[in-house]
């Protein structure tokens, strides 16, 4: 692996770990991009990278969209984020997350960390034995927030997809409005049944068409295979699978006036927003559009440290503002001709002091 400041995604990151732990087998690379206003929460992803470099390349573009995200949704928040290296078999064991938790707790708070792609509440729990630097833990009693961060993920992209149909085709509801969910998985199988219940036609794929097909028997839409549902003629596309789709291809494979989806890190280079843009395509801010579960796990943690449970109505209430973000940087792109990827990146830097 080469050394991280070389990296393109390297953008003065103020921690880069490699941890190593040769008993566990736990290979893994924690990201705190920024701290400017608290310490750097995200998920940890636990994944196999048949190139290391992809890893680090994924630690440093996720960390640096946490600062974003966590200061578009006015948390208190830094931007971190963990991976594990998974070997071929996805091998994971109690050992491996009781290191890992070691791992944030020498940190001593600097990253807060939660759940991500192959991590579960489970694993949360395993890793908050080791340290009280952890979120998205189960709760009991109704109205506290906490647990699963998923399903507020996909509550912030469904109030998100209705604010971009309302401001590019210039309907109030869903209702008969196609959408084609790329994954579905907690996050996109959530976003897809909140838009059944609104009258939203659907188009369903994942990568385990079993999946697809099921829920889109549950709901009344069509699965197709998952290489053609970017091609898929829709009014809205959803993506929330893995990250970096959209490319020149993908780009070009598009008919829909919409991308809204939840996916990390949506764009493969800076250029292909505004790209976007020219193709005469409403873009969501991948990280402004699905800030709900960070939402979540940050006012449990916050809430948590202060000795009291989060408030599920106040979870609530910060993800209904999602709409009034996105609908600024739409405003401001078309004001200023510059796409909205780069408005919302302005935006955050700013935030965070970088601008």
């Amino acid at each position: 692996m080469t050394a991280f400041w070389t990296e393109p995604d390297f953008d003065e990151h103020e921690l880069v770990q490699l941890v190593h732990e040769r008993k566990s087998g736990l290979t893994a690379i924690i990201a705190v991009h920024s701290s400017h206003l608290g310490p750097g929460a995200g998920g940890t992803r636990f994944w196999h990278y048949p190139n290391p470099k992809d890893g680090l390349s994924d630690a440093l573009r996720l960390s640096r969209g946490m600062s974003y995200k966590n200061a578009m949704a006015g948390l208190p928040m830094g931007g971190g984020k963990a991976v594990i290296l998974a070997n071929d078999a996805r091998t994971k064991t109690p050992e491996m997350l009781a290191a890992f938790g070691d791992a944030v707790e020498a940190l001593g708070g600097r990253y807060v960390t939660a759940e991500d792609v192959g991590i579960t509440e489970a694993d949360m729990v395993a890793v908050a034995k080791q340290t009280a630097h952890v979120s998205g833990l189960p709760v009991e009693g109704e109205g506290n927030a906490g647990g699963d961060p998923g399903p507020f993920t996909a509550m912030g992209i469904y109030h998100g997809i209705k604010a971009a149909v309302r401001h590019k085709l210039g309907k109030d509801n869903v209702d008969g409005v196609h959408v084609a969910v790329q994954g579905t998985g907690s996050v996109g199988a959530g976003v897809a049944r909140l838009l059944a219940k609104d009258g939203a036609k659907l188009t369903l794929a994942d990568i385990h068409a079993d999946r697809a097909a099921e829920l889109a028997r549950e709901l009344g839409g069509e699965a197709v295979s998952a290489d053609a549902i970017m091609s898929t003629s829709c009014d809205v596309f959803s993506p929330n699978a893995l990250g970096a789709i959209l490319d020149e291809e993908g780009i070009a494979r598009l008919d829909t006036p919409i991308v809204a989806g939840g996916a990390n890190n949506q764009l493969a280079r800076a250029e292909h927003g505004k790209a976007l843009a020219e193709r005469g395509i409403l873009y969501a801010p991948d990280y402004v559009i699905n800030a709900g579960g960070i939402i979540s796990v940050a006012l449990e943690y916050l809430a948590r440290r202060n000795g009291t449970p989060g408030d599920i109505n106040d979870v609530r209430k910060r993800i209904a503002q999602i709409p009034e973000r996105l609908e600024e940087i739409w405003l401001k792109s078309e004001e200023t001709g510059v796409s909205s990827d780069v408005v919302a990146d302005r935006m955050a830097q700013e935030l965070i002091g970088r601008r």
